[in-house]
């Protein structure tokens, strides 16, 4: 009679798990070993052990097969392209508010040196970071971040609620980027960061009314595009 009150708890500990870790990961690669030797590796392991959990719960403990890559619609297409353009265009907005702010004056610094933690200190290079995120991923995100997280959160809550939980816990690594990035928690961090939760809340209400992750995951590559543009364009500039 218990069997079905322990599987529960033990998928909330899985849900909670997923949520929480990207940021701890960052945390602990972005934030206490920035600029180490250590930045990078622990990245990958991060990154690796974020995207495998799905598949191993699944596999391990479901006992189920996933079911990612179901057909889109056209109309999830087409709103995943124009809602992506929209996203863009209000990327390019943040960034003449914050490079319009004196005290963001060191930001292109900043920029340099977090990528060359990572290995990133030629065009070449930030161009290859830049394919990877915008195309690879973003599709990891949408399937850790949609299909698994808010996918099983919607099964226990309105789905209101599982849009906005979710997108709140994408957003949380988010913002410990964005603030190292900009020196602090001011205001044009969590300006950025809002931006960020209303795109998760939209991807997470296209995926749930397309049942398809296609449409945002084509949405989140065209603003990852357009984000990295811009941080080239930031990295650029102390280049010159």
């Amino acid at each position: 009679m218990s069997q079905p009150n322990d599987t529960a708890g033990r998928e909330r500990l899985a849900l909670l798990f997923a949520a929480l870790f990207p940021t701890l990961g960052t945390f602990l690669y972005f934030v206490t070993l920035t600029g180490s030797r250590w930045t990078a590796p622990v990245y990958a392991a991060c990154k690796l052990i974020q995207f495998s959990f799905p598949l191993l719960w699944i596999a391990g403990v479901e006992r189920a097969k996933p079911n990612l890559f179901r057909r889109p619609r056209k109309a999830g297409l087409w709103f995943g392209l124009f809602s992506g353009l929209g996203l863009v265009g209000s990327l390019f907005v943040v960034e003449s508010f914050l490079l319009a702010r004196p005290e963001l004056a060191g930001l292109p610094a900043a920029v340099v040196q977090k990528t060359a933690s990572f290995g990133i200190d030629t065009p070449a290079k930030y161009i290859a970071l830049a394919l990877f995120y915008s195309v690879l991923h973003s599709l990891l995100e949408e399937y850790y971040w949609r299909w698994f997280l808010f996918g099983r959160l919607r099964r226990r809550l309105p789905v209101g609620a599982a849009v906005v939980l979710s997108s709140l816990a994408f957003t949380a690594h988010h913002v410990l980027v964005i603030g190292q990035f900009l020196g602090g928690y001011g205001l044009a961090t969590w300006l950025a960061a809002l931006t960020i939760t209303g795109a998760g809340m939209l991807w997470a209400w296209s995926y749930h009314r397309s049942n398809s992750l296609f449409g945002a995951w084509i949405s989140h590559a065209l603003a990852d595009a357009g984000l990295m543009w811009i941080g080239y364009q930031i990295w650029m500039m102390s280049t010159r």
